[in-house]
């Protein structure tokens, strides 16, 4: 009953963060669009990336065989893939801002709207995660780690905009951006060789 009751949750959870990133993606490309900010419209961008990883979980909890080492090692696999999208894409764009020198671009709206980012993302990893490591669902506790760095993501945007209208420090943003592509890609590596580890386990 407990497990019946924890899945459930997780499966909610999953759907909260599909919706949720589905309008934070429209809301931060809208204002980015408006705004001229590249770090809005590309931070909206990465909120497909979420997306993608959570259906994946749907897609593995909704299963009777789940649990299966085969289905779970084909789970990993595809949120190891999001996880390298996500790290190309960030240091693609953090080198480009590096070398050109980008300034971010400041808007009010998009600043509140990263504030609210940042403590709904916390607030879904920390959830997720606490079920996850109840159901000893692998896939469900990689996809907590995506929403933990989508938080971050959204932290070092906001640091980046302080610290360049306080400081004048343009750098902070891309380079705080590089710092969690980094992160990205090392999830990308564990999970991968934790799917390797599964599909050993369903190979006996």
């Amino acid at each position: 009953m407990d497990r019946a009751r924890d899945q459930s949750r997780a499966l909610r959870l999953q759907w909260v963060t599909v919706a949720w990133n589905l309008i934070e993606a429209a809301a931060t490309i809208a204002l980015g669009i408006g705004a001229l900010s590249l770090a809005l419209i590309g931070f909206g961008t990465d909120s497909f990336i979420e997306v993608f990883t959570s259906v994946v979980v749907i897609w593995h909890l909704t299963h009777r065989d789940g649990e299966h080492p085969e289905r779970t090692a084909r789970a990993l696999r595809l949120i190891a893939g999001a996880f390298a999208v996500l790290a190309v894409g960030l240091a693609a764009v953090s080198i480009t801002d590096l070398v050109r020198g980008r300034r971010p671009e400041e808007t009010m709206a998009g600043i509140a709207l990263l504030v609210i980012v940042v403590l709904v993302m916390f607030t879904l990893a920390f959830l997720k995660r606490r079920v996850a490591v109840r159901l000893g669902s692998a896939p469900l506790k990689a996809e907590a780690t995506m929403s933990l760095l989508d938080g971050f993501l959204a932290t070092a945007t906001l640091a980046g905009l302080a610290l360049h209208a306080g400081l004048g420090w343009w750098w902070a943003d891309p380079a705080a951006a590089l710092v969690v592509a980094l992160a990205a890609a090392s999830e990308a590596r564990e999970n991968w060789e934790e799917a390797e580890e599964y599909a050993a386990e369903a190979g006996r």
